[in-house]
């Protein structure tokens, strides 16, 4: 996650100023990955043919413990049974074949 230089606020998404104290400087740090569901919805229609056939899926806002909040899928078998206030925790999923890694949740024990 990026982190404000100047003031240490963490920030998500990236941006070149920090929306705290306007600080131009940043650098990356490694946080814990776990979080919890503040709100979510079950998409049950695909935007787009290239999502087809994940439907139906559940995008959800994870507030992490660090503070920022995230917009992201909730995956796994047990992910249409999410409900707000439940823990998650990251999981990257590969997408395409340059190595790229989307930043994605599952849910957690309680």
């Amino acid at each position: 996650m990026q982190r404000c230089a100047a003031c240490g606020r963490l920030r998500f998404p990236p941006g070149y100023l920090c929306r705290e104290c306007h600080g131009a400087d940043s650098d990356w740090v490694e946080v814990s990955g776990r979080g919890t569901i503040a709100s979510f919805t079950v998409m049950h229609r695909a935007p787009t043919p290239a999502y087809a056939a994940r439907a139906p899926y559940v995008l959800a806002l994870v507030d992490l413990q660090e503070g920022p909040r995230m917009m992201a899928n909730v995956i796994g078998e047990d992910a249409l049974q999410a409900a707000i206030g439940d823990p998650v925790e990251v999981v990257f999923e590969a997408r395409g074949e340059d190595g790229f890694k989307l930043p994605q949740f599952r849910r957690a024990a309680r």
